[in-house]
């Protein structure tokens, strides 16, 4: 029996294709960036299906993830209940929640061995929350810890904000497919090559950052 798919990913990378003796032996721990991917479950107003920022996110991640050069990468599935306080948000969880949800997530990460994460967030609501949640896990953790969010991939699905919503619609088309058998649009190839070439150069730079001194303690005077 063929094992269902959790979610679109490189198979490569993706952690849960990986046995505890995988983990066990794997060298250089310190060394590897751990994706968790945070996406909203939302209307957003194109037409398109609920698990929009998921299609779109994983779909660039698997891509960037494919062509990120020798960067050591793991990447988990994605965290689906998140915050959301618009109408159009399906499922949303209250902020302390999606908070509780990513930090537990991320410990359990460093349980395993690993401490530079990378958050990947999809939606406009959970920037701020992700940017905290990641200052906080740096601070009592001693985690190295980054944030990306798809609005910096040129993807904004924020409905003032963003400029980005015809990108996302177009990119949309192109990964899922045209129901008249038709080739993807030019604009729709371009937002994904340009969107996962933007990830997998962020990818590489997070990687050539140098690991945090002191195994990431915090001295008296960075101390408030």
């Amino acid at each position: 029996m063929d094992t269902p798919l959790l979610c679109i990913c490189d198979d490569a990378t993706f952690w849960p294709w990986h046995s505890w003796t995988d983990f066990n032996a794997r060298p250089g721990k310190g060394g590897t960036l751990v994706v968790v991917p945070v996406v909203g479950i939302a209307d957003w107003g194109l037409g398109s299906p609920l698990d929009l920022e998921e299609l779109v996110l994983c779909s660039v991640l698997s891509e960037a993830s494919a062509n990120r050069g020798d960067v050591p990468l793991l990447v988990l599935p994605p965290l689906r209940f998140v915050a959301g306080s618009e109408p159009g948000c399906a499922f949303a969880v209250s902020p302390p929640v999606a908070c509780a949800l990513i930090s537990e997530t991320v410990l359990s990460i460093k349980s395993s061995g690993f401490t530079r994460v990378v958050l990947l967030n999809s939606s406009p609501w959970n920037e701020e929350l992700c940017d905290a949640v990641a200052r906080d896990l740096r601070i009592e953790h001693g985690l190295q810890m980054f944030c990306i969010s798809m609005s910096g991939l040129g993807l904004d699905l924020h409905p003032v904000r963003g400029r980005d919503r015809a990108r996302v619609q177009a990119l949309f088309a192109a990964i899922t497919g045209n129901p008249h058998g038709q080739a993807a649009q030019p604009a729709g190839v371009e937002a994904f090559e340009s969107a996962s070439a933007r990830l997998a150069s962020l990818l590489r730079e997070m990687h050539a950052r140098p690991p945090l001194r002191d195994a990431g303690k915090l001295g008296a005077a960075a101390m408030p």
